[in-house]
């Protein structure tokens, strides 16, 4: 029942990750419709902007919510979230000019921010060490799941010779966002925030509800040893703890995370593959694949991701761990891009009519793009949730994993701006940044991240190499990952 009952509860909560990968994929298709750019733009330029005012909204979403995290707990900061998204979406619904729409986008940016933040945050606080993997990859899963659902509803929508094209695909997620809204009242809180709020009773009732321990003395067993394992280690660091920003480069240890944490985010734009998914029909444009074509391939693409997503998180990722599957991917990304660029610069497609594609690149292109897809899912997606909110101690995890999230979204911000005119205007030299990042987050992930599989999260002072810390009875513990200064050793001896 333990197991069942943790992957319900990740699973509801990552209804907010199925609206971020819905809200993020619905506009690349409703980029493309006639409607659409007769009432608000076809310029590379506009289409930019509607896309990074979102991703721009979700930096400062992704900013604030650390401090909701801490304040108000993950359970109602995922409420916030859901009621926030529901008034940026209907805006975007019902707009009648570019601003209405741009501020629509904002205001559903700022929730999604949120939500990116709190979700796998939330899912990492109530997973089980051998299980944390798949549980925080659902994440990824709902993501991969709400671009699929956005796909199709994008290619169906296409045929509506009227303004309900667009508005209806981007009404439909004000469903989702509301039964978030009402359902996550009925998950159970943090142990963990309870723990640091005071609530310890609630807080050892929820851990053994987790371990479906009523019925099993082993359970009980296991849920009482994480339980005072976990209320030491908090209760210890709740004595030293400031809150204050500094605590993520304050010792050797926690800058090691905090810049771990931060990296694995931005590697993840790095890959390119927010490119295929904002901008995948421009991708099958110049591919020599138009109109509604361009928009079936997006809709089959997307078919793929959840697939290996699902099945990476279901037996590889806590198997083989974090750090494999990334250099997998980082190698894998420097020769599709490579060969989709080689593909466009030898085979130009300027004018469709005139001159058709070359089927053979055509195919070669394409299945570059779905292997892109396919190895993202089984490698960076679902990792980079799991390991910038991992890698924190309690103290800081609200406030790390809130600043590695604004990281992932300042770089995509930037990227989903000028991404349509770098395609529009240099064509297949824009793939060679993406040949030349990967090889980068290549290196750095070879020689300078850690293996945390399997570790509980008050084992993960072990992997970063910190001081062992007393914990709040005076005994050694060590879970704590946090350094004594000789002042702060002074307030356990008093």
């Amino acid at each position: 029942m333990g197991v069942l009952f943790n992957t319900f509860i990740a699973a509801f909560s990552s209804i907010g990750a199925f609206l971020f990968g819905y809200d993020s994929g619905i506009i690349a298709s409703v980029l493309t419709m006639n409607r659409f750019e007769t009432r608000f733009s076809a310029d590379p330029s506009i289409q930019g902007a509607i896309v990074s005012t979102f991703s721009g909204g979700c930096f400062f979403g992704a900013a604030i919510a650390g401090w909701l995290n801490d304040r108000y707990g993950r359970k109602r900061t995922i409420q916030f979230g859901a009621s926030i998204i529901l008034w940026g979406c209907a805006m975007q619904t019902g707009a009648h000019n570019t601003a209405t729409l741009i501020l629509g986008r904002i205001i559903a940016g700022f929730a999604i921010g949120i939500l990116s933040m709190t979700v796998p945050l939330y899912n990492t606080e109530i997973a089980p060490p051998k299980i944390r993997g798949f549980l925080v990859g659902l994440t990824q899963e709902s993501i991969g799941i709400g671009f699929l659902v956005a796909n199709w509803v994008g290619y169906g929508c296409q045929f509506i010779d009227s303004d309900a094209s667009w508005r209806l695909p981007l009404g439909l997620q004000l469903l989702p966002a509301a039964l978030l809204l009402v359902g996550v009242q009925f998950l159970p809180y943090s142990p963990r925030w309870l723990l640091e709020v005071g609530r310890d009773e609630e807080a050892r009732k929820v851990v053994y509800l987790l371990h479906g321990a009523q019925n099993s003395a082993e359970l009980e067993e296991a849920a009482g040893q994480e339980y005072n394992e976990m209320h030491d280690t908090i209760k210890a660091e709740i004595l030293i703890r400031s809150r204050k920003i500094s605590d993520l480069w304050a010792t050797h240890a926690m800058m090691k995370r905090t810049l771990i944490s931060c990296a694995v985010q931005i590697f993840t734009q790095f890959t390119g593959i927010n490119i295929i998914s904002y901008f995948g029909p421009l991708m099958w444009q110049s591919l020599g694949m138009t109109g509604g074509k361009a928009l079936l391939m997006q809709g089959i693409y997307g078919v793929v991701g959840p697939i290996a997503t699902l099945i990476f998180i279901l037996f590889i990722v806590d198997r083989v761990g974090r750090k494999k599957p990334l250099i997998f991917g980082a190698i894998t990304f420097v020769a599709t891009f490579s060969i989709v660029a080689a593909i466009l610069a030898t085979n130009p497609v300027s004018d469709t009519s005139t001159k058709p594609a070359d089927p053979g690149a055509q195919i070669a292109g394409i299945a570059m793009i779905f292997l892109t897809n396919i190895i993202f899912s089984a490698s960076f997606g679902p990792v980079s949730w799991v390991l910038a909110s991992e890698v924190f101690p309690t103290s800081t995890r609200s406030i790390g994993t809130s600043v590695a999230t604004c990281c992932n979204w300042a770089f995509n911000t930037m990227l989903s701006q000028v991404s349509p005119i770098g395609i529009s205007n240099v064509g297949y030299k824009f793939y060679l940044v993406f040949v030349c990042c990967n090889f980068v987050n290549l290196i750095v992930m070879v020689m300078f991240f850690p293996e945390t599989k399997g570790k509980t999260l008050e084992e993960m002072a072990e992997v970063f190499g910190d001081s062992i810390l007393p914990d709040a009875q005076g005994t050694t513990n060590k879970g704590e990952d946090k350094i004594l200064e000789p002042e702060s050793e002074s307030k356990y001896a008093q």
